[in-house]
């Protein structure tokens, strides 16, 4: 049978979270919040200009129209996120630029990568298929019932109007 064990001072042991926030932020890194949001703008600015290059360079050189540039662009840069990730530079990229590389583009195309990789010794199916639409799975259904909300809204107003 057990038996309790009776502190001498039972005060000595307990911390109140003031207490433990204050011995905690001791321990903390200080953020450079300026040099943070400098890097987090210079880095993503960079991608949306790389973007913007890859575009004219498809209605340049490949004939595209304004409109119809943009699905290649993207693909484009999904392909560039996720070979970068795959070789290990866009984790680089992140832990330097913070938000910065979290561009929607590539940062979702990251997020499924590094997903994809981690969990590639559990097998295909369910290590990297399983994981990979945990984390798009969400986003994937978000855009789909926002999608359908903003149509049936439009529908509505050009009904009425």
């Amino acid at each position: 049978m057990a038996t309790k064990i009776k502190s001498k001072n039972p005060g000595s042991m307990q911390m109140t979270k003031q207490l433990y926030q204050q011995q905690a932020s001791k321990f903390q890194p200080k953020r450079n919040v300026l040099l943070n949001s400098f890097r987090a703008f210079w880095v993503g600015g960079t991608i949306c200009l790389l973007g913007q290059a890859i575009q004219n360079m498809y209605i340049t050189f490949f004939g595209f129209t304004e409109k119809t540039a943009s699905n290649p662009t993207v693909a484009t840069l999904i392909f560039l996120s996720v070979l970068l990730t795959g070789l290990g530079v866009y984790d680089n990229i992140g832990q330097y630029a913070g938000a910065g590389s979290a561009v929607p583009v590539t940062g979702f195309a990251n997020s499924i990568a590094s997903a994809a990789i981690e969990h590639r010794s559990e097998g295909v199916v369910l290590g990297v298929g399983g994981n990979m639409f945990k984390l798009a799975g969400s986003v994937i259904v978000f855009g789909v019932v926002a999608a359908f909300i903003a149509g049936i809204i439009k529908s509505l107003i050009n009904m009425l109007f």
